[in-house]
This record gives C-alpha cells, sequence and structure tokens, in this order.
C-alpha cells in the first residue's frame, strides 16, 4: 500500500514539474489538477494512516489512560487505607494508654493498700508489744511489791524483836523507826 501511494505521490510531482512546456510555473500559480491530486492524495494518506498508525496510537493512549486510571484509584485506595490504619493506630494507642494508666492507678492503690496494711500491721505488733511490756512491768512490780512486803515484814519483825528485847525508851524507839526507814528502798 505505501508502494503505491509512494508512486502516486512521484507521479503528481513529476506532473507538477513537467507542465505543458509554454509556461513556467510560479511559486503562486494555481494549478486545478495539482490541487485535485494534492486532495486526493491527502485523503489516501488520511485513511493509510488511520489504519496503519491511528488505530495502535489511540489504543496506546486509551491503554495508558486507563493504566493511570487504574493508578489513581488504587493510590487513592491506598490512601484512605493508610488513613484507616492510622486512625485505627491511634485508636489503639489511646486505649493502650488508657490500659498503662489503669494499670499504673492499679498498682498505686494495690500499694497504697499493701502500705495500709504494713502500717497497721505495725501498729497492732506495737501495741501487742507495749501491752506485752506493761504486763510484764505489771507482773515485775507486783513481783517486787511482794517481796517488798516481804523484807519489810521481815524487817518489822526484826525490830519489833529489838524492841521486845531491850526495854525501851522514847529516844531507842525513834532511833528503831530511823534506822528501820533507811532500810527500807527508796523506790
Amino acid at each position: 500500500m505505501v508502494y503505491y501511494l509512494s508512486l502516486l505521490f512521484n507521479y503528481s510531482i513529476v506532473l507538477l514539474l513537467s507542465g505543458d512546456g509554454h509556461e513556467n510555473p510560479s511559486l503562486l500559480s494555481v494549478n486545478p489538477g495539482l490541487i485535485i491530486w494534492t486532495i486526493i492524495i491527502f485523503f489516501i494518506l488520511l485513511f493509510v494512516l488511520r489504519k496503519v498508525a491511528w488505530g495502535p496510537l489511540l489504543k496506546a493512549l486509551n491503554s495508558r489512560e486507563e493504566s493511570i486510571k487504574n493508578a489513581i484509584e488504587n493510590a487513592e485506595k491506598l490512601n484512605k487505607e493508610a488513613e484507616q490504619m492510622m486512625e485505627q493506630n491511634k485508636k489503639d494507642l489511646a486505649e493502650a494508654n488508657a490500659k498503662s494508666m489503669g494499670i499504673i492507678n492499679e498498682g498505686k492503690d494495690m500499694a497504697n493498700k499493701v502500705r495500709e496494711e504494713i502500717i497497721n500491721k505495725a501498729h497492732e505488733d506495737s501495741r501487742e508489744l507495749i501491752d506485752q511490756a506493761k504486763e510484764e512491768i505489771e507482773q515485775q512490780k507486783e513481783t517486787t511489791l511482794s517481796e517488798m512486803k516481804d523484807e519489810i515484814s521481815n524487817i518489822a519483825i526484826k525490830a519489833a524483836e529489838k524492841i521486845i528485847k531491850e526495854n525501851l525508851d522514847s529516844k531507842k524507839q525513834k532511833k528503831i523507826v530511823d534506822d528501820f526507814l533507811t532500810k527500807i528502798p527508796k523506790n
């Protein structure tokens, strides 16, 4: 087909250049035969280009347009998914923060409870120790008082024996009582 077109083009150029021989063609002269052949060759060339080149060009352009459109749709889809994932991550992070704060608060509460229990236990233990110490002191006091009573009674008996053995006058009685009082412990 291209071969025939090139023949037709060559033939029209030969006709254009050959002329009648009588006139010299000028650049501005109008030749109706040349105009008709130029129009015919233009439409034939347009037809051939349409069959040979335009189809594949349009097909390539359409496929390129479709691929660009698909790429844009995929990018928008991925962008939406990324935004959703970011939102989900923000929600998950907020939940994790809330849970961690809850755990921290729970730990603080438990630590406060344990501290209170330890303090209460220490107070109870100290009260028990104080009560025990008071009981021991009371027992020792009673024991000491009982021992003192025994000793005082022994001393009183000894003093009475001395008084009875000696006929006492008032000076001797006072001296015996003073001696007795000095022998008694002051506590």
